[in-house]
């Protein structure tokens, strides 16, 4: 990039234009020049950059980039326009520039002449929006999709020991005398472990992405497999444990999807991993789909293994196993660690990616003690306050449900038909509603709405009981709706508000992201004492506790937004103070910088 020689004299300072000139010095055809000296041939004809002051003393700059069409497609010369100019923020371009340096090109820096020393350099690089759109799109059905069908293939792994224990798996393995709690520790076994490995989140910091999943997804596939070789209930339940431990492992990939998307694109890519969508031709939810298809497979497997000399419940874990264990070579060859490692990418395109996002890739600068920081944040523990309330209140709904269902006299087929909606409703809402947000760019109110929506459902169950309500009235079915839609959406909002408002790096992040995932599981461990068998059809003591928890998360996330809205007041007046009106006024980075929120420029989404 040629600098222009400056007209004023060493030592002087020329007079800041204001933001109107300098769009008139760019958008003058005059502005077009032709240089016989200087880097370019005579003749050349070249684009003007006009650089507005990094501070309020600051002086304008410009420069000159060569217009030839060869070069349109070099980062490190700009995109071309033809017939155009483009206004470069340098203050605005280098804080980003900056941010994206990791040390992984070369091309990134250059020699001090007088210190000799390595440093960034000062370069600026543009791409269009629809450049920056396929690029989205690519990471949408390249990562996102591809992480959805790895999610419904756990479940599948940790839902089929229902299907199992139908298939006679019971009468293979209980003991001599027979224990009835064996079951229940074979449960119970996976979801401790569930709860002790959450801290494993961290781990998508640590380890390159493509190593890590393929070994969680081969892990997992193998002990699924031996589930089907089991010759005790301890075995199993040992097996169960160690699924949990792989299974764990993987609930951080809203943490690695921030490595992709901006703040203002995560909440929709979260909501579809959680519902699990898998976006072919249609939208279709992962949880409802797994389901039936587990089912569907159980009932095809069991029929054929009466041609196998091999038990059916046995075949069922073998076969649903499998699958992880052939897909895990291909999420090794597939998988990023990174935008700047995405083999999908063009090398163009990649740049692309590591510019939109200001330091959202791994970054190496972070330090052992820069997680213990991210703990001290109350961001991070409101927000895993918040998804242990409503993981309390969600973890209750498969024991309430089938109960009403059952009272409204419907046959088991009924029921079953009867308990698709509330799920279907939910999942559906919750894509909707992360667009939203995410269209938006504020997570708060959407989150409030749902939470006080759900404690009204809540509210209603509780009350049926004290109101003369029938146990199987269609009221008490209806109130399931917000109940369920509620406590779905804050979920999902919940872990893009965690991940957005983490301060620093990708360290930091994937602390604080661990700490919510620890703590929010402790909500189902409460959520299964509140349901007594005496306690039923109404269980009016658990849907209170549900509806008092569902409160809880408005009053949490009202604290919250308020304080957020406190600190970027603040950090807004320091920051205006440091830079001076005139700074501010030209450069405009506030809204910015609340948007990307890292660096010095930090500030929270509300």
């Amino acid at each position: 990039m040629t600098m222009l020689d400056n007209d004023n004299k060493e030592g002087q300072s020329p007079p800041s234009p204001t933001t109107d000139d300098a769009t008139q010095q760019i958008s003058s055809p005059s502005s077009t020049s032709t240089t016989a000296g200087g880097d370019g041939p005579p003749n050349e004809k070249r684009k003007r950059i006009i650089t507005p002051p990094t501070t309020s003393t600051g002086s304008w700059e410009s420069s000159l980039l060569p217009s030839d069409s060869s070069d349109s497609n070099d980062p490190e010369k700009g995109f071309e326009h033809d017939g155009e100019f483009e206004l470069f923020d340098r203050g605005r371009g280098l804080n980003r520039r900056a941010r994206h340096d990791d040390g992984d090109d070369d091309d990134d820096e250059e020699q001090s002449p007088r210190t000799g020393k390595r440093k960034p350099r000062k370069t600026e690089f543009s791409y269009t929006a629809e450049e920056e759109r396929v690029v989205v799109k690519k990471f949408d059905s390249k990562v996102v999709v591809f992480m959805a069908l790895l999610y419904m293939l756990a479940f599948l792994d940790r839902s089929n020991i229902g299907n199992a224990r139908i298939a006679n798996m019971d009468s293979d393995l209980q003991s001599d005398p027979p224990n009835p709690q064996f079951y229940s520790y074979a449960l119970s076994s996976f979801y401790l472990a569930y709860l002790l490995f959450e801290w494993m989140a961290i781990l998508w910091r640590l380890v390159p992405a493509h190593i890590y999943v393929s070994v969680l997804v081969a892990s997992w596939g193998v002990v699924a497999c031996l589930q089907g070789i089991a010759t005790s209930y301890p075995v199993l339940i040992t097996l169960r444990f160690l699924l949990g431990i792989g299974e764990a492992g993987f609930t951080g990939v809203p943490f690695y999807l921030s490595f992709f998307f901006k703040r203002e694109e995560l909440a929709l890519r979260t909501a579809i991993f959680i519902s699990g969508m898998i976006l072919i031709a249609a939208v279709l939810t992962a949880a409802p789909l797994a389901t039936s298809f587990s089912s569907t497979l159980a009932f095809a497997i069991t029929s054929l293994s009466s041609h196998i000399p091999i038990a059916p419940w046995r075949l069922l874990f073998l076969v649903e196993g499998l699958p992880c264990i052939l897909i895990a070579p291909l999420a090794f060859s597939t998988i990023p660690d990174s935008p700047s490692t995405a083999p999908f990418l063009t090398p163009r395109q990649k740049k692309i990616a590591r510019f939109r996002l200001p330091k959202s890739t791994p970054s190496s600068s972070s330090t052992g003690s820069s997680g213990l920081i991210a703990l001290k944040d109350p961001v991070a523990w409101v927000t895993s306050l918040i998804i242990l309330l409503t993981n309390l209140a969600y973890s209750s709904l498969p024991a309430f449900l089938p109960t009403i269902l059952t009272s409204m006299g419907h046959t088991p087929l009924s029921s079953q038909a009867l308990s698709a909606p509330p799920y279907l409703c939910s999942f559906l809402t919750v894509l909707v509603t992360a667009y939203l947000s995410d269209l938006c760019r504020t997570r708060g109110p959407f989150l409030i709405f749902h939470a006080i929506s759900s404690c009204a459902g809540y509210l209603v169950l509780s009350l049926s009981h004290p109101l003369g309500l029938e146990p199987g009235s269609w009221i008490r079915y209806i109130a399931v709706f917000p109940a369920a839609i509620g406590f779905f959406n804050v979920v999902v909002l919940t872990i893009a508000w965690n991940v957005n408002n983490q301060h620093g790096g990708a360290r930091e992040k994937g602390v604080g992201f661990a700490l919510m995932q620890v703590v929010g599981q402790l909500g189902p461990l409460v959520a299964t004492r509140l349901y007594p068998d005496q306690d039923g059809p109404y269980y009016t003591t658990g849907m209170g506790v549900c509806a008092a928890a569902m409160g809880g998360v408005v009053v949490l996330a009202g604290g919250l937004r308020v304080y957020m809205r406190s600190k970027n007041k603040k950090w807004d007046g320091e920051e205006k103070e440091m830079r001076g009106e005139e700074g501010v006024q030209l450069m405009d980075t506030t809204s910015r910088r609340g948007e990307e929120g890292e660096g010095s420029g930090f500030r929270y989404m509300l």
